[in-house]
């Protein structure tokens, strides 16, 4: 295996996925706040405590996850071979990045939909 592909493949698609998980966070948790306020009636503080936790919680799991997924384990011979290679893995992930953030916006939905629930009863 030439060792100098695989070194360009880890130093291409880390800051890739590490640039998207970034950009997804920052838009789902800036204008999730607007939900987070909603759900917990007007406290800003303890929305903005919970919508931070949130953004933790996805960094960590979405890095991780980028992490997990990073092994080439592959034959790399040609510069094809590693774009090919590139373009699997991180549109995998983009994939599992969409997903990830279509589970954050039903969480905040259910939340603002239980919040209007408790407020009713």
């Amino acid at each position: 295996m030439n060792t100098n592909f695989v070194v360009m493949a880890y130093s291409i698609y880390l800051p890739i996925t590490i640039a998207l998980t970034i950009y997804v966070a920052n838009v789902l948790f800036s204008n999730g706040r607007i939900f987070m306020i909603d759900i917990f009636k007007g406290r800003e503080s303890i929305a903005d405590a919970t919508n931070h936790l949130f953004k933790v919680g996805f960094y960590l799991l979405n890095i991780g996850f980028a992490f997990i997924i990073m092994n080439v384990a592959y034959e790399i011979v040609a510069t094809r071979e590693l774009l090919e290679i590139l373009a699997y893995k991180i549109g995998w992930f983009s994939i599992y990045l969409g997903i990830m953030l279509f589970l954050n916006l039903y969480l905040f939905f259910r939340g603002k939909r239980k919040s209007k629930e408790a407020q009713l009863a």
